[in-house]
């Protein structure tokens, strides 16, 4: 009786296989324990999921130009572009009825907007051609060709009609060439004219700027945290509210701030020059320049390196340091062997940190930064809300996605992210 009791399958208090019972009690858990997180999961994906996806697909659709002329994207395809040759009455006709169409909606001004991004002046083309336009009858007022050339000699220009074929597709590698100094043509991707080039440059002075700028605040940042971990608490704990202290003022204030002490007539220049440390006519130019970025953002980051390297030394136990001593090492030997190598993940962490922030800041280089200090990011902004070109910004921020995840790829070859740690 005893064997077979044993020989059956094992039961929970109310009569279900316990197989059975653990497997649902578990799956309870996890269902009780995704409620919980739903709402972060929902929040992540509504905040940072989807308006990545949208950045990453605004920076190649382009079908604006196909909704908005449909019928003359069709006659496009049996035009020869390279002929050199307007083309045919066929073309002009199916236009007029496009463009008469998205005069009523209010369509063809955001067409203009987005050629013009291509070649400089089509969107006043297409604006100041629809108030005639508008008036034509697709029905009576034929052939349009001559007439059209008549309202605006742009229509009778090969290349306005070969631009409008070269970017009629609804995917487009157009902005991504744009990014990078080039340009989509009916012969293929060539470089921007020379005036133009001016991207690929703003993406190696961001990237350039970015190290300085993080090698900077690792200097700055190592003696300080040493310093903080290895006093006494409550020392510590006082000096931790002076790194702390910038949190609780506006960025703008700070950034403002440093514009005024850089400037020639400003707080620096003038302490200089009472210490008679510099002429009075040859006062230093730190503002308008990289260098008054690198120098703003350097101590606007600062504190974003302290506080990891702070954590990861906080937990170093004292007693390495002694017994290496007590062992015959300088403290040179006793820091470089012992106790450097134990800091490096706070190295690690604060580095990554200072570094995504700084090559996407847009603020404080745009005040400090005059011409010759601004990033890619101030780029980008001027892009989404002056020129509105969000199909150039949207390629600029994928290729800035694209580099900060090879960097950290890199880095994670290198260091190994394994070995970042926040404390």
């Amino acid at each position: 009786m005893t064997d077979a009791t044993q020989s059956g399958p094992m039961l929970a208090a109310d009569g279900t296989p316990l197989k059975k019972s653990l497997a649902r009690s578990l799956r309870r858990r996890k269902l009780r324990a995704l409620a919980l997180i739903a709402p972060l999961l929902l929040f992540v994906l509504l905040s940072f999921v989807v308006p990545i996806v949208s950045m990453l697909f605004r920076s190649v659709e382009n079908g604006i130009v196909a909704q908005t002329l449909p019928l003359t994207v069709v006659e496009l395809q049996n035009w020869d572009a390279e002929s050199g040759e307007l083309p045919d009455e066929a073309l002009y006709a199916a236009f007029t009825k496009d463009m008469i169409a998205a005069i009523e909606a209010k369509e063809h001004t955001k067409l203009g907007t987005r050629l013009n991004y291509e070649q400089t002046g089509m969107s006043s083309m297409f604006r100041k051609s629809g108030r005639k336009i508008k008036r034509l009858d697709p029905e009576a007022d034929a052939p349009f060709k001559e007439k059209l050339i008549e309202i605006h000699d742009g229509w009778g220009d090969v290349d306005t009609w070969r631009v409008i074929k070269t970017h009629a597709v609804p995917i487009t590698n157009g902005y991504f060439l744009n990014a990078v100094d080039m340009r989509r043509t009916p012969e293929g991707a060539q470089a921007q004219p020379e005036d133009k080039r001016i991207l690929i440059k703003l993406f190696g002075r961001t990237l350039f700027m970015s190290l300085i700028i993080t090698g900077s605040c690792i200097l700055l940042a190592y003696p300080i945290s040493y310093l903080l971990a290895n006093l006494p608490m409550r020392v510590s704990n006082m000096l931790m509210i002076l790194v702390l202290l910038p949190f609780w003022t506006s960025l703008l204030v700070r950034t403002s701030a440093w514009k005024v002490m850089l400037q020639q007539q400003g707080v620096i220049n003038e302490t200089l020059v009472w210490l008679g440390l510099v002429a009075d006519d040859a006062r230093l130019v730190i503002i308008n320049n990289q260098f008054g970025t690198i120098i703003a953002m350097t101590h606007i980051l600062l504190p974003f390196m302290i506080l990891p390297m702070y954590s990861v030394m906080q937990t170093i136990p004292p007693y390495y340091t002694r017994a290496a001593k007590s062992m015959g090492a300088t403290n040179w030997t006793t820091f470089w062997r012992i106790y450097f190598p134990q800091s490096i993940p706070g190295i690690g962490a604060g580095s990554i940190l200072v570094f995504i922030l700084a090559i996407g800041y847009y603020i404080t280089p745009e005040i400090v930064g005059g011409t010759k200090g601004v990033f890619i990011s101030n780029r980008i902004a001027y892009h989404i809300s002056s020129s509105l070109n969000w199909g150039l910004a949207a390629a600029l921020g994928t290729i800035l996605l694209a580099v900060v995840l090879l960097l950290y790829w890199c880095y994670d070859k290198i260091v190994g992210i394994d070995n970042v740690k926040l404390g």
